[in-house]
């Protein structure tokens, strides 16, 4: 995972993900341990794309619970919303799992490179 520096600009994905896998219950866990306590619980996250295997509607996530949605919009390239209620809202690319990790680099990297004016 890469994640954006905060400025005071907006931006439309704040960093990049590259899950090891198609299963979003396996990956999800990892990725919400892994973001900044800063960001607060995470108690929903909307999934963009046809990448996910199918998943529940709601998961147990580091004893509390994470509602699970799915965007029915086409998103080219596909992301994740992460929600916490009183703390923010966050959008990342999820680089695909069967990227090389040559392109996933690049890929992250750009995601997280400061705006620019």
């Amino acid at each position: 995972m890469r994640l954006a520096p905060r400025g005071s600009l907006p931006r439309r994905i704040d960093g990049a993900w590259w899950p090891h896998t198609h299963d979003l219950v396996a990956e999800l866990p990892l990725l919400i341990a892994a973001l900044p306590r800063t960001w607060g619980q995470i108690a929903r996250v909307t999934v963009s794309g046809a990448m996910w295997c199918s998943s529940p509607r709601r998961m147990l996530v580091a004893n509390h619970v994470v509602r699970l949605g799915r965007s029915t919009t086409h998103h080219d390239p596909p992301t994740i919303c992460l929600l916490a209620p009183g703390q923010g809202r966050w959008d990342l690319l999820v680089v695909p799992p069967e990227t090389t990790e040559t392109e996933a680099e690049l890929l992250m990297a750009a995601a997280a490179a400061p705006a620019s004016v």
